[in-house]
């Protein structure tokens, strides 16, 4: 049963107060056990919307749950998808801080930069590869406003923007060229100068660009687009790991080069 509009705005409101203040509130699915998909993206639209209604510019967005695995165990057949703003895009190099952050897990993703615009439904690979101007890697990390997170539904951390949190940039752009296949780039994650994962681009959906192709289509649904200058995080090539003050974290990419992040 869908939420009525006057509870979609009160939970906005709920999140968007977690945020400023630092405390998490209890699981929306739990005080409201019939919402469903839909509500909980009319949910973070709306925290979106009164984010950039009060200063915020959209710079990118996020897909998540990339993993089959893992869709089947949250019980959805698809990813899902969260709005990056520019406020939540960090500089590499400077120290963060998890101060105000209530649960922060870092992963490490590829990104894409566009170039040209990507209006679904029918977006394909070819058409993905086709609009990007290169690909670069990043490290997310992810926060959720909702207590116990891990104890919640993905309907809880789809209204949170997808437990979005904020986004570390690599500094290389590499524009993509025949002999760059996506599936095969590796990577090496390190905690602190130790190796503790690593992974290639076939585990995000198979192929990055296929989680972008996805999103592309997805995102029509919502009268939505992925618009040129904006980038993508395709997807979490790796489980995330907890973040505590005083980590460092560094990602090596095969042929992409590298991004890393240190916190306080």
């Amino acid at each position: 049963m869908a939420l009525q509009e006057n509870i979609i705005n009160e939970i906005a409101e709920q999140l968007l107060e977690a945020e400023r203040n630092g405390v998490p509130i209890e699981p929306i699915s739990k005080r409201y056990p019939g919402m469903d998909y839909e509500d909980a993206y009319k949910i973070q639209l709306k925290t979106i919307g009164a984010k950039v209604n009060a200063g915020a510019t959209i710079v990118g967005r996020k897909i998540g749950l990339t993993s089959r695995a893992m869709q089947a165990l949250v019980g959805l057949h698809e990813p899902d998808f969260g709005i990056v703003l520019d406020n939540k895009v960090l500089a590499e190099g400077q120290a963060i801080s998890i101060e105000k952050m209530m649960y922060p897990r870092i992963e490490v993703e590829i990104g894409f930069y566009l170039k040209e615009t990507l209006r679904g439904p029918g977006i394909n690979v070819i058409d993905v590869l086709a609009a990007t101007a290169g690909v670069f890697p990043l490290l997310e990390v992810k926060d959720s406003r909702i207590r116990d997170p891990h104890n919640t539904s993905i309907y809880d951390s789809i209204a949170d923007n997808s437990t979005t949190g904020v986004v570390i940039l690599g500094g290389k752009l590499t524009p993509l060229t025949e002999d760059l296949d996506l599936r095969l780039v590796g990577m090496s994650f390190e905690h602190n100068g130790r190796v503790i994962d690593s992974a290639a681009g076939v585990e995000v959906y198979g192929n990055p660009a296929e989680a972008v192709a996805w999103l592309a289509n997805k995102l029509a649904e919502y009268g939505m687009l992925l618009n040129k200058g904006e980038f993508v995080m395709s997807g979490g090539m790796t489980k995330a790991i907890d973040v505590t003050p005083g980590s460092f974290f560094r990602a090596n990419f095969d042929r992409l080069g590298s991004v890393s992040a240190l916190f306080k």
